[in-house]
């Protein structure tokens, strides 16, 4: 676009905005003439994807704004009726900059639509608002947030009546709606909504709901009325969602939980943290650092929808001031909670007559020899939690019984109930099978020591790499095809065996994706997706060694082969830039 055909669309753009914060953010950068910026905002239109929007906050039509929300609510709408006669929508939002003022527009486009509304009054986690679509029976979802983004982002996520992020048909059918959209957006002033009873505010009776939830999760809920008082917690929200709920519930068992008070606070800016994603080692620092001084057991902490969990132990079994605290990756907690959950069912006689584990394809092959070898029935899905939670829907009619599944950036989900990742009843179980594991004098750093020993040493890289600007996602395109058309004989210096290609649905038995996966002769597995959110490739790498090796030799070798194959990784990314 020319510099006429960006004022042209930015007064466009003004004239269908109604909120005066982002009229007068826009207006401040006409008033500069700020081209560069001008042209970020309106190359290109935000897109509404298989799982909805997301994208940096501000006016324009490539921004996140209250136009824009209006605009997809107003094509889900439209696929609703399509759908259905009397619809209904949960809405949640998170701690994140405008995500309650987000939430109420798309409740006014929904009720001018005579689709009932039902509003959070406050922050919730997003499991929490998959709860509640399944409790009301409601037609869909929606949560307000950009997850673990900067600060700078905001988003919009759809449910479906399941509890699941929408999958197949209903993505591409609220997607076309969506396209068809462009001024004919219908809106209704709340309290008008409130009177017409199309909008609902809900709280405490799904709060308790969801709670109850969360404590039904518990495998030995004996264990913690007993010895739960021996526990000491410190957990960080990450000025997030997380702490709306489970220090309650954790308390509610007897456990000591001491929040990061910098970080106990809602901030959508999240001045304490350059990223607030547990899956980096930074964003723990806090909590870690209280952890050493108030001698605790364990260190939690949640990203600020409440879905992702991250978890550091101490090195040594006596905790002290001088005490090291060391992360637990995604991949790890995964496996020691698949161990716990798996394990205690069958010692408890609950593990049900066919038991179901479902992974997502990049997640580590422990998870699965760990549920198989209990009797699970593993399955494999593309990366998203939709999937998994697409998945449990079919359990229903399969016979088959949901017991555990995960994905390797932090999220897991141990009852069916629920529909999303949950970092809330997952730091409930850890913390319970954290306890367990005290009460038999080990720790968990022991117990993963000894599941490495039982079924072979596991270790897992990602490599994400940026590609900016407009040009970025060509590069990222044409590394994609290079590595299609041409694929590598050998990755780190260890021959390619077998390359899947996940564009080829037939051949995998999944939906078609845009993912690559190079099978090594040893076993490692190398795999490039592009992010579906961001402009970057996230490369996952995952080798492993046979069981019954000494272990500290065993990590150092595998290590090596996973610095051999970032090296490959990096050179990869280094051709296609030039």
């Amino acid at each position: 676009m020319n510099e006429s055909e960006l004022k042209s669309a930015a007064q466009e753009y003004l004239s269908l905005e109604t909120h005066s914060y982002f009229k007068q953010e826009l207006q401040n950068v006409l008033d500069q003439n700020d081209i560069d910026s001008l042209n970020d905002r309106f190359y290109t239109q935000l897109s509404f994807g298989t799982g909805g929007l997301r994208g940096v906050i501000g006016g324009g039509y490539n921004r996140v704004n209250p136009f824009i929300i209006q605009q997809a609510t107003q094509g889900l709408a439209n696929y609703i009726k399509k759908t259905t006669d009397k619809g209904s929508v949960v809405i949640a939002y998170d701690s994140r900059n405008f995500s309650d003022l987000f939430a109420g527009e798309a409740a006014r486009v929904l009720a001018a639509n005579g689709i009932k509304a039902y509003l959070f009054s406050g922050l919730r986690p997003t499991p929490e608002l998959s709860y509640a679509v399944r409790a009301l029976q409601a037609t869909a979802g929606i949560v307000v947030t950009a997850s673990h983004n900067p600060p700078e982002y905001n988003g919009y996520k759809v449910y479906w009546s399941d509890g699941g992020q929408i999958v197949p048909p209903h993505d591409k059918g609220i997607i076309e709606e969506v396209r068809k959209v462009s001024t004919q957006i219908h809106l209704m002033a709340r309290d008008e909504a409130q009177k017409k009873g199309l909008l609902k505010v809900i709280d405490e009776q799904i709060d308790a709901e969801y709670r109850q939830v969360i404590k039904e999760c518990s495998l030995r809920p004996d264990l913690l009325k007993q010895h739960g008082s021996e526990l000491k917690v410190v957990f960080t929200p990450l000025h997030g969602t997380g702490g709306v709920v489970l220090p309650q519930v954790l308390g509610e068992m007897g456990i000591e939980v001491i929040q990061v008070p910098e970080q106990a606070e809602p901030d959508g800016n999240f001045p304490t943290v350059e990223s607030p994603n547990p899956e980096e080692a930074s964003a723990l620092k806090m909590a870690i650092e209280l952890g050493k001084e108030k001698q605790a057991d364990l260190v939690m902490g949640t990203d600020p929808d409440g879905d992702r969990l991250g978890i550091a132990v101490p090195k040594n079994a006596d905790p002290g001031n001088d005490n090291e605290f060391q992360l637990i990756n995604g991949n790890q907690l995964g496996a020691l909670l698949a161990d716990y959950i798996f394990q205690s069912r069958k010692a408890l006689g609950t593990l049900p007559d066919k038991p179901a584990f479902v992974k997502t394809i990049v997640t580590t092959e422990l998870q699965r020899l760990i549920a198989e070898s209990y009797g699970a029935v593993s399955y494999d899905v593309l990366t998203g939690f939709k999937y998994i939670a697409d998945k449990i829907k079919q359990f229903e009619t399969s016979g088959e019984t949901y017991v555990f599944g995960g994905e390797e950036s932090y999220g897991y989900l141990a009852t069916d109930k629920i529909r999303d990742k949950d970092a809330v009843s997952s730091a409930f179980l850890t913390a319970e099978m954290a306890l367990y594991h005290r009460t038999r004098s080990k720790s968990l750093l022991d117990r993963l020591n000894e599941i490495y020993q039982e079924y072979g040493y596991f270790q897992e890289i990602l490599v994400s790499r940026a590609f900016k600007g407009m040009s970025g996602k060509e590069t990222m395109d044409g590394l994609m095809r290079r590595l299609r058309e041409n694929p590598p004989t050998e990755v780190g210096g260890i021959t390619v065996s077998r390359v899947k290609d996940y564009y080829q649905s037939t051949a995998t038995g999944l939906p078609s994706s845009n993912v690559l996966q190079f099978i090594l002769e040893d076993g490692s597995i190398v795999t490039a997706r592009p992010s579906g959110t961001e402009p970057k490739i996230k490369f996952y790498a995952s080798c492993r060694a046979a069981a019954g090796q000494e272990l500290e030799q065993t990590k150092a070798e595998v290590g090596r082969r996973l610095d051999n194959i970032q090296a490959t990784i990096d050179k990869w990314v280094e051709s296609a830039q030039k």
